[in-house]
């Protein structure tokens, strides 16, 4: 899979080089390239951002050097359509199922917005080059789109197969099956006067799998009741 992000802070993505997507990379898994917007500028200040049109509040981000950034990353005459991802407030919420659907996908353009926003021109002219997804993470507003960014793609990166060296890992995982994880315990046996649920020291895995169930029932219902069916 080939990543590309468009970023006016390209270092934020220098954690990208460690842990299991750095590993995915040196192994040729995935193909990571980050690039900074304001290589697509032509003034001496690498402008990227102006006042909006209408008056208000913040600076929006110039649709000439996105433009530019799509043409090399994205050209519309180019054979295979990427999927480009915007981060963003007033996208879909990203879900697991978001996660694994894109982890199929072969090549991926994340452009991170800044300040108010990007110019909604750029959305439409991304739709001429592939498939336009805004994404967010959750109902409240970060400073841009790279945390958001990283995010994702840690979240798509451990799917792609060869990622995770115990596929089975991934599939307990919270939100896999639409309910939590359930908890998880390792030696010693009694720590600090708690001991292990006697359950999982009994042997019995298919006691042990109604448990562990039972457990992601409650442990949902308790913190994460909107994931239940009605």
């Amino acid at each position: 899979m080939r990543i590309d992000v468009v970023t006016i802070f390209p270092a934020f993505f220098d954690v990208l080089e460690v842990s299991l997507i750095g590993k995915a990379r040196e192994r040729g898994l995935l193909d990571v390239r980050v690039h900074d917007l304001r290589q697509w500028t032509h003034d001496r200040h690498r402008t990227v951002d102006d006042t909006p049109y209408g008056g208000g509040a913040g600076m929006v981000m110039k649709p000439e050097p996105w433009g530019e950034a799509l043409d090399e990353l994205a050209p519309v005459d180019a054979e295979a359509r990427p999927t480009i991802i915007f981060p963003s407030p007033a996208g879909e919420l990203f879900r697991q199922s978001t996660a694994r659907e894109l982890a199929l996908h072969e090549h991926l353009v994340f452009g991170c917005g800044r300040y108010e926003g990007i110019d909604e021109r750029v959305f439409e002219d991304a739709a001429a080059r592939g498939s336009v997804r805004l994404i967010s993470l959750g109902d409240y507003v970060l400073n841009g789109g790279e945390v958001a960014a990283m995010a994702m793609i840690e979240a798509i990166g451990r799917l792609v197969p060869g990622m995770v060296g115990n596929p089975a890992s991934i599939v307990e995982e919270s939100h896999e099956d639409g309910l939590l994880e359930y908890p998880s315990y390792t030696k010693p046996a009694v720590w600090r006067d708690r001991a292990v649920p006697d359950i999982l020291l009994s042997g019995n895995h298919g006691a042990i799998a109604q448990w562990r169930a039972q457990q992601q029932l409650e442990r949902t219902r308790a913190r994460r009741p909107d994931l239940l069916p009605e």
